[in-house]
């Protein structure tokens, strides 16, 4: 009942706030924006476009001049390379801004979640620095670090080539844009899914400054600020920095410890130099550090030793609260830390009027150390320590040029990535009454080149073809040592990995046509293929285990449109068919040797399959007076598997198991309503349902019996049904919009849900989810200047 009248609360607001819109009702309030301002600065925004400091981008409901939310206010990105209004970009594309990220009521990464028709991008398991995205049913969930991700996510053109440490506080952000399907062509590998593009703040002529302080449930506490401006009339800079932390939501009463916290600080300083009218020099450097407790999800069911013995787990999943009764082993290191910096170049030139030269050159360091209590309970069966220490350099050279008829970009990608780890695994408990004890250290080094060009023509007034290509050579080198040190003496042993080395090779096109049927309305079709690094089994301890996987490969098929209806109602709707081929996956065997005395688990990754994944989006902004906005986004997805190999199950196939985080429906709908008081500002009122259908949260989710036998019979506890989750704030704002007040409430419901899971049911039958956060408030002062 409460969850009902919750919702029914939220669209109910939407419904009073039209009616309070009719002509009559709106005639007895001033108005707090102007469509025509907002029109006029939409003409600015793409006056200035072809200027040495980029627009300030409006978002998915762009702000106007006043800083209101409006629908139909023009909108800047950068998904192709070159500034283009987005209604007028032939691809699926989200694009959000400050007010934007701040009606989502998001803080990092995965406030975006809900906002993206078949986005998935929730906290990566077991890790309290990783992400795990998925877009249109194509992802990575797993952080090892010789998995790479199939989602780019980029800072200012730079990539960043892990899962883990992309989980970013949204620190002086500009806009984000989400762009979905393949992007091979102009973005390169691991971006089959989509990629995610971060842009940052450009320091500039005006003073700049903004602050904020918010406290909250769980002991929050966040304090954030920037500051940018002129140092001369040829040098801006700009400082910005983010402390942010809560307790635990997870508690462990035998312990007495917390789970599941956050305690992280950020920092990052920007340089913009414009020696000459057609030479712009921006350098950036940013460090942040996070020092958290263990991310400790919640085991499904009871666990096994290697020689059969029930290990019994007091508190599995079921339907009970969000608060579970959280266990670790004893003595295991409650931490996960991460340190991540990086510095950044980028020159421009105007060669002609038409024709630039960039480049972008980038350091980028990240180092974790991550204990994980896989199994999640008091027994040491999956205890596991990761520490990477990797670094990237990367150098990227652009030429763009943009003419009457025709507009493209082409540019050289160089990436040079080093990637040592070490690893340890406890599994005392596992191997009941021996000892167990494995230590791994292996080395990867990835050189990455590519070459490639993108460019649009128009045909005939309003009829544009746009083309592209992209070649991608890439070498890997991969060394590893595995120790086994048990009171089993048969199994002592040390085996190295060191295969040839790995080289591959791609060429990634894309072709779109697109037609401007009216001046607001735009019909595209569009087809594209992207790939996602082949590599090396990074669990790999045994021979048998060895083995190197060859890239993924997604060619994509879309159709949409993209429409401005009575200047205050934007539709955007696409369809696509993806075929998914060469699906890298984790395979789980056990050990088959006569002469081997306990069942241990094998685990290759192979090329085990294909997939088709159809689907539609829409998303709409309609703003019917001044004061009101109403926002939604809705994805429709079938995924399925056309070949998956996996020699446990009848047939030698599992193509009849459900693809992991691609749930058939995603659905958000949001409102606000801006209450005008005058002098004394304005009240914002604002909330957003989201739904998610029923999704599995692992690849593998079905029982394999005790003679490791695969059945079709599903997991309950690795799959999480459809749910609702209900958010809310009230924003006070003065009249100048420089000071504001507000309260915002997450997951009004108490809800909870399950966002990832952890499987490893040949090691002691292990099985984890992961949940999102319970019912938190936060008020939050904000400054600005």
């Amino acid at each position: 009942m409460g969850v009902t009248l919750v919702r029914a609360v939220l669209l109910g607001t939407v419904a009073g706030a039209a009616l309070i819109s009719s002509p009559a009702a709106a005639a007895q309030h001033k108005p707090v924006v102007d469509l025509a301002a907002a029109a006029q600065t939409a003409a600015q925004s793409n006056a200035q476009a072809s200027q040495p400091q980029p627009p300030a981008p409006e978002a998915t409901a762009a702000p106007n001049a006043e800083g209101q939310d409006t629908a139909t206010g023009e909108i800047v990105v950068t998904a192709r390379r070159t500034e283009e209004r987005l209604q007028r970009v032939p691809a699926s594309i989200s694009a959000f801004n400050e007010r934007a990220l701040d009606r989502l009521q998001a803080t990092d990464t995965t406030g975006l979640q809900g906002a993206v028709p078949n986005l998935n991008i929730v906290q990566g398991r077991g890790s309290s620095n990783a992400t795990n995205i998925f877009i249109r049913g194509i992802g990575q969930p797993d952080a090892l670090q010789t998995f790479d991700p199939a989602v780019g996510v980029y800072v200012d053109d730079v990539y960043l080539s892990r899962i883990r440490g992309n989980q970013l506080d949204l620190l002086d952000v500009d806009r984000i844009e989400v762009l979905r399907g393949p992007q091979g062509t102009l973005y390169g590998k691991n971006t089959i899914g989509g990629a995610i593009k971060f842009v940052t703040h450009r320091p500039g002529k005006t003073l700049r400054a903004n602050g904020s302080v918010a406290l909250g449930s769980f002991d929050q506490l966040e304090l954030k600020g920037s500051v940018s401006g002129p140092l001369s009339d040829t040098m801006a800079a700009g400082l910005s920095f983010i402390r942010s932390k809560h307790d635990g939501y997870v508690r462990d009463d035998v312990l007495d410890r917390r789970y599941n916290d956050k305690d992280s600080v950020g920092v990052r300083g920007a340089f913009a130099f414009t020696p000459a009218s057609m030479v712009r020099i921006d350098l950036t450097a940013d460090y942040s550090h996070d020092d958290a407790a263990l991310n400790v999800g919640r085991p499904v069911n009871d666990l096994r030793t290697a020689f059969g013995v029930t290990l019994p787990v007091s508190d599995t999943v079921g339907s009970g609260p969000y608060r579970w009764r959280a266990r670790t082993t004893p003595g295991f290191p409650n931490s996960t830390k991460m340190k991540h910096y990086g510095f950044s170049g980028t020159a421009a030139v105007d060669l002609t009027t038409g024709l630039t030269l960039r480049s972008i050159t980038a350091y980028r360091k990240l180092k974790t150390d991550d204990f994980i209590d896989i199994d999640a309970t008091q027994y040491q069966v999956g205890d596991v320590f990761v520490g990477v220490d990797q670094n990237q350099l990367s150098q990227e050279v652009q030429l763009t040029y943009s003419g009457d008829r025709f507009s493209g970009v082409a540019g050289l990608y160089y990436l040079r990535e080093h990637l040592p780890s070490h690893q340890e695994a406890f599994a005392n408990d596992f191997l009941r009454p021996f000892t167990f004890f494995r230590s791994i250290d292996d080395d990867l080094l990835t050189k990455s080149y590519a070459a490639y060009a993108n460019g649009s023509y128009t045909i005939v007034p309003d009829v544009r073809l746009s083309a592209g290509l992209r070649y991608t050579k890439e070498t890997k080198d991969y060394f590893r040592t595995t120790t086994i040190t048990s009171s089993l003496p048969v199994l002592n042993s040390t085996f190295v990995f060191a295969p040839d080395q790995g080289k591959w090779t791609d060429w990634s096109p894309m072709a779109s046509l697109d037609w401007q049927v009216a001046p607001t309305t735009m019909v595209y079709a569009r087809v594209a293929k992207g790939f996602k690094s082949g590599g090396f089994n990074g669990r790999a301890n045994t021979p048998a285990e060895a083995t190197e996987y060859k890239p993924e490969k997604v060619w994509s098929y879309e159709a949409g449109f993209k429409t401005t209806i009575a200047n205050q109602l934007r539709l955007n709707g696409a369809i696509f068919d993806n075929e998914y081929r060469d699906y890298q996956a984790r395979i789980q065997t056990s050990a088959t040797d006569p002469n081997s005395p306990v069942n241990l688990a094998l685990l290759s990754v192979v090329n085990a399959g294909k997939l088709r994944i159809r689907g539609a989006e829409l998303e709409t902004a309609w703003t019917p007076t001044r004061e009101l906005l109403i926002d939604g986004q809705l994805g429709y997805l079938n995924s399925e598997y056309k070949e998956f190999f996996d020699a446990r199950f009848p047939g030698h196939s599992r193509a009849f198991q459900t693809p992991p985080f691609s749930p058939k429906w995603t659905l958000r709908l949001g409102a606000q309503y801006a209450f005008d008081m005058g002098n004394a500002g304005a009240i914002t009122v604002g909330g957003q349902t989201r739904y998610r259908s029923r999704q599995a949260l692992a690849i593998d989710n079905t029982f394999i019996s005790a003679a490791n036998v695969g059945t079709t019979t599903e997991v309950p506890g690795l799959f999480q049904n459809g749910y609702w989750v209900e958010d809310a704030r009230i924003v006070w704002e003065n009249a100048s919009k420089k000071l504001a007040v507000g309260l915002y409430g997450n997951n009004l419901t108490k809800k909870a849900y399950k966002t990832d899971a952890q499987e490893f049911s040949s090691v002691g039958q292990i099985r984890t989810v992961y949940y999102g956060a319970p019912r938190t408030f936060t008020v939050r002062l904000t400054a600005r200047y």
